[in-house]
């Protein structure tokens, strides 16, 4: 497999962002590979970013999940900046972080509220508890 084939951090937000709205959706990989015709371990590749999605395929996807291409996308400039950042400091591979059930119950939980102004407060609080933990660590 050539380089420029390998799958890429776009291509691990993208499997991300399937999984997630599978989840939302409570459908199993089982029964999304049934209704791409594809068996689950293809879903499974996708959804971890080991293949890559053709635009067809995502296509296919976006359908049967009812959300629009863009979808797999949101959050991916901000990886794409966190990946490229992480590799000029330190000059590792960096891999997307592996979203849990807890992380995407928590979006998911997120993405209801209609309340910008709750949704920004949360946001600040989960911000600052984040830099209170990492300035702990530090000591």
């Amino acid at each position: 497999m050539s380089e420029n084939k390998l799958p890429s951090g776009i291509d691990r937000v993208v499997g991300q962002r399937v999984r997630w709205r599978r989840r939302e959706l409570k459908l199993t990989q089982e029964k999304l590979g049934e209704l791409l015709n594809l068996t689950f371990q293809q879903v499974q590749k996708y959804e971890k970013g080991v293949n890559r999605v053709s635009a067809g395929r995502l296509f296919e996807i976006a359908s049967v999940l009812g959300v629009p291409i863009t979808y797999f996308y949101e959050g991916a400039e901000d990886f794409v900046e966190h990946e490229n950042a992480q590799f000029a400091e330190d000059g590792d591979d960096v891999h997307a972080p592996v979203m849990n059930s807890e992380m995407l119950e928590l979006i998911s939980a997120f993405q209801k509220i209609e309340d910008m102004s709750l949704r920004k407060s949360l946001l600040n609080t989960v911000r600052a508890a984040a830099s209170a933990f990492e300035l702990k660590q530090q000591d």
